[in-house]
């Protein structure tokens, strides 16, 4: 259903995103990214490595890095996924919240919210 590839809108030094493989239905569960949690006094740590820029906040006091393909996918304003917090599996839900077409990079809105505009982290400085 989904697959990590070179994505023509990243810069970094990976350039990868995740791309559906098939038609992807609007609703339809296209991953679910196992979670390691870890307290937020520990963050500190995580903020001296490479890591910091794929943490994800996880509840009121611990963040996570997620497995699988969880923290590969690219960033958009207009995101045509989300991802819901399962707390009881210990994984992010990642769903179409448009119809994807086969061939088409999957976006996820790094502020967890489809509408919420605020200016990313990394673009604060």
């Amino acid at each position: 259903m989904i697959e990590v590839k070179t994505s023509p809108i990243s810069d970094g030094e990976f350039n990868r995103g995740v791309f559906a493989t098939c038609d992807i239905k609007k609703g339809e569960l296209l991953h679910e990214a196992p979670v390691i949690a870890y307290p937020n006094d520990q963050h500190q740590y995580i903020e001296q490595t490479l890591l910091a820029d794929y943490a994800f906040e996880y509840g009121i006091n611990h963040s996570a890095i997620l497995l699988g393909y969880g923290m590969l996918f690219n960033h958009s304003y207009e995101p045509n996924a989300i991802y819901e917090i399962n707390f009881k599996n210990h994984t992010f839900d990642f769903y179409a919240f448009t119809d994807i077409k086969a061939g088409d990079e999957i976006f996820i809105n790094y502020n967890g919210d489809v509408d919420d505009k605020e200016l990313l982290w990394f673009d604060r400085d």
